[in-house]
């Protein structure tokens, strides 16, 4: 049987650490936190839970999970993030796994809790995650704060029975807080590969998001919750371009 590394990145996660710890706990056989200086209860739940914690500066979701990966202390790595939770079906898969990797790495569907609901459409579900690797094989890629796992060479990956639970938000201020922040990152990301935008585009951009979101990818049939999600998809679309045009007058001044 192989030996298996959760590993989780935190900051601030009083509200969700302990259950992303319970389920892992019959999975691991090393549970390690790394921390961007939290300020609240985060590190004492993760010690009285028996993981290793420690504390790193945060210099994106993609350095900080490639950090995570590179001091587990086995190859195989399960990433997760602190607000996430494996159901026992999941669970129960993984286990397998780790009698008999036939893979280099797998993948698992996301189901997201909304603001009380569980989110069946609007391109939330499945929201299919590759977060079991071989870590010799792979590493976090993309463009931040939109994360992925991948193995290199495009080698194959395989999909797991069960779901991985994702605890997003508690409150509709949560889901505008959080736009701010991954308005910020995402701007600047786009800026740094010399994006350039225009408010004809903005427009263009926000409105397909809500058609794409409500009605292409179902959000209609999640009702108003659907509702909900999609406005302020298409609301995030708008803040990040619009936080970009000001990166771009700014040069020009």
């Amino acid at each position: 049987m192989i030996k298996l590394s959760v590993v989780i990145i935190t900051f601030n996660e009083e509200r969700n650490i302990k259950r992303c710890l319970d389920s892992v706990k019959n999975v691991a056989d090393e549970i390690l936190v790394i921390d961007s200086f939290s300020k609240d209860k985060t590190k004492e739940i993760c010690i009285e839970n028996q993981a290793s914690f420690i504390k790193n500066p945060f210099e994106g979701h993609i350095q900080q999970k490639n950090f995570a990966i590179q001091h587990a202390k086995y190859d195989w790595i399960l990433s997760l993030d602190a607000d996430e939770a494996l159901t026992p079906e999941l669970e129960k898969s993984i286990l397998a796994i780790k009698n008999n990797p036939e893979l280099k790495g797998y993948s698992m569907n996301r189901r997201t809790y909304y603001c009380g609901h569980w989110v069946k459409y609007c391109g939330w579900y499945p929201d299919t995650k590759t977060r079991l690797i071989n870590r010799n094989f792979g590493a976090w890629t993309g463009v931040n704060p939109h994360d992925r796992l991948e193995l290199f060479d495009k080698l194959p990956v395989k999909n797991l029975e069960g779901d991985l639970l994702h605890y997003s938000y508690y409150t509709r201020e949560d889901h505008l807080k959080q736009i701010e922040y991954f308005g910020d990152i995402a701007a600047n990301e786009l800026y740094k590969k010399g994006k350039r935008i225009n408010w004809l585009t903005i427009y263009a951009k926000t409105i397909f998001q809500f058609i794409k979101s409500f009605f292409l990818k179902k959000g209609i049939l999640d009702g108003g919750t659907g509702f909900t999600i999609s406005r302020l998809s298409a609301y995030a679309t708008y803040r990040k371009y619009v936080k970009l045009l000001e990166l771009n007058k700014n040069e020009s001044r």
